[in-house]
């Protein structure tokens, strides 16, 4: 009954935001001439005359390696920093928990109207899209302000266009100052991790190819690979969301589980030949005791309490929060203990799989945008512009100059303060008492900051070998579904997510025959996958043509 309610308010709280969006036509801003981009019903200041906000309200989550040494961003470095050198103070407002629990108090607040005058959020995927947030005045269109009054963002974006085009809706606006990842390298940072040392133990190479994957992992589960007599090894970890939104092994069959870009043409992985494929091998995994069984309800506490007990020879994970996390929690407990970062498997050795792991630039995430109901926009536009800037972006990726780092031979190189903490706090967590770039925010993401990040070798190699084994072609790019395509496309995939879920796991765990595949694809047709294929191609060819 608990879940039951929980879920009644989400959704009535869902619904309340989109009848605002809808409905919320009296809720203009005094941009709405310069959004329209037309006719000059507001002229815009000189921006000579244009200074930094003396105070503004901003929204955002406070992340837990923020949070465990600070209750808000108006104690982390940067911001104080900030304050000094604009002048602005800020009075942050921070959702409690995480995941379902923002989404849900960031739908109760815009359905109120009562808006800080910056909301940092995912605007890209929001119910209805960031177009229509904007036609309801709930969020305002940037690009005449950020033209006038950003000029270090509007040079960014200007030099380079696809950025520009992916923070660019198709009816031409931009929405937000958004969090970029300014290198290819900060891209990759997710892939198949395997525990160095149990190979090295029974003389095996590291996988590439499914085939190999599986005489290792019969290897990790029939030769006691962790030494204490016990048939306790569990050779594989893959979670559900591992390959259905990354495309874990699925890769190598040449398809992505989801919607996927065949050369200008949206397919759904999951109704393909191909993918029944896939999953014989993860049934067959599952059935020889490969596959963890827990797989389908596996949280990071139980991932944590498997790989520390020394029972997981392998897993998908980050190459900080994995690698580097783990590495550092059995440094005492297991001095043997060695991970090492796997590439993305193939059918064939010298193939690489059709995907992995890969960012865009731009995801979406942790992007600001500026409420309609916000009094001096251009003061908050230049004010967000600064992390931009040259002086903004040092502060921003590695804090106050003489305490978080120094400039050696022209590299910005962190101090003690952030790789030997004085008070034993993890680099994670020393990044987020100053920074804001180790987990995003509205600006551009250093590479200097990820080469310090990364301390062990492995976590460097990681970035390489996740990249360089995936051909990631197929890879959808950052599309935006208009106000009637969103409401109908989620309509379609919430019943149908819900259903595919459910199956998935009963066709690994073998409680529903594979034979039944085509029944699958043919209800998963039923609940309208082709109709949410049309969606996502009209959003793809408007998303080429901008």
């Amino acid at each position: 009954m608990r879940n039951q309610l929980k879920t009644l308010s989400g959704l009535i709280m869902l619904l309340m935001f989109l009848l605002l969006v809808v409905g919320c036509s009296g809720q203009k801003t005094s941009n709405e001439g310069s959004k329209q981009g037309k006719g000059g019903e507001v002229e815009l200041k000189d921006p000579d005359e244009v200074g930094y906000p003396d105070e503004i309200t901003y929204w955002t989550e406070l992340v837990p390696n923020v949070a465990a040494t600070s209750k808000s961003l108006k104690d982390v470095g940067v911001y104080q920093e900030l304050e000094k050198i604009t002048g602005t103070k800020v009075n942050f407002k921070h959702p409690s928990g995480e995941g379902t629990d923002i989404t849900e108090q960031f739908n109760l607040m815009v359905a109120s109207g009562k808006l800080p005058d910056v909301i940092e959020y995912t605007w890209r995927t929001v119910p209805k899209g960031p177009d229509a947030a904007i036609d309801a005045g709930t969020i305002i269109r940037l690009n005449e302000l950020i033209e006038n009054y950003a000029p270090n963002l509007n040079r960014y974006l200007n030099e380079n266009p696809e950025v520009k085009k992916m923070v660019t809706t198709d009816a031409g606006n931009i929405y937000t100052f958004p969090f970029l990842r300014g290198d290819e390298s900060l891209m990759v940072f997710m892939g198949k991790i395997i525990r160095q040392d149990w190979l090295d133990k029974l003389n095996l190479e590291v996988p590439s190819t499914i085939g190999e994957w599986e005489e290792v992992l019969i290897a990790f589960k029939n030769q006691d690979p962790n030494g204490n007599g016990k048939a306790d090894e569990i050779p594989l970890m893959v979670q559900l969301n591992d390959f259905k939104y990354i495309g874990a092994f699925v890769g190598a069959y040449g398809i992505h589980a989801q919607f996927y870009n065949d050369n200008g043409t949206v397919k759904y992985g999951s109704i393909q030949p191909e993918f029944k494929e896939f999953l014989k091998t993860m049934n067959r995994w599952y059935k020889e005791g490969l596959l963890d069984p827990d797989f389908a309800a596996i949280d990071s506490k139980l991932m944590d309490a498997k790989v520390t007990n020394n029972q997981l020879g392998s897993f998908f994970g980050f190459s900080g929060g994995g690698i580097g996390k783990y590495t550092g929690l059995m440094k005492d407990k297991n001095p043997d203990f060695k991970l090492s970062p796997t590439p993305n498997p193939s059918l064939k050795e010298g193939e690489k799989a059709a995907t992995g792991h890969l960012e865009n630039a731009y995801s979406g995430m942790h992007s600001a945008a500026i409420s309609g109901t916000a009094k001096n926009p251009e003061e908050i536009v230049k004010w967000l512009d600064f992390a931009y800037s040259e002086e903004g972006h040092m502060l921003f990726n590695f804090g106050i100059e003489g305490v978080t780092y120094e400039m050696i031979d022209g590299y910005p190189t962190y101090t003690k303060e952030i790789t030997d903490n004085p008070e034993g706090l993890p680099v994670t967590q020393a990044l987020g008492k100053y920074i804001r770039a180790s987990y995003g925010g509205p600006l551009i993401q250093d590479k200097r900051y990820l080469e310090q990040y990364f301390e062990l070798p492995e976590q460097k190699e990681a970035v390489k070998i996740w990249g360089e084994s995936a051909e990631n072609k197929i890879n959808m790019p950052p599309i935006t579904l208009n106000a009637e395509e969103s409401e109908e496309f989620n309509s379609i995939m919430s019943d149908l997510n819900t259903y595919y879920d459910e199956t998935v796991i009963k066709f690994i765990m073998g409680e529903e025959p594979l034979s039944s595949f085509d029944d699958f694809v043919a209800t998963l047709e039923g609940m309208g996958i082709e109709r949410a294929i049309e969606l996502e191609q009209a959003a793809l060819d408007r998303y080429m043509a901008r």
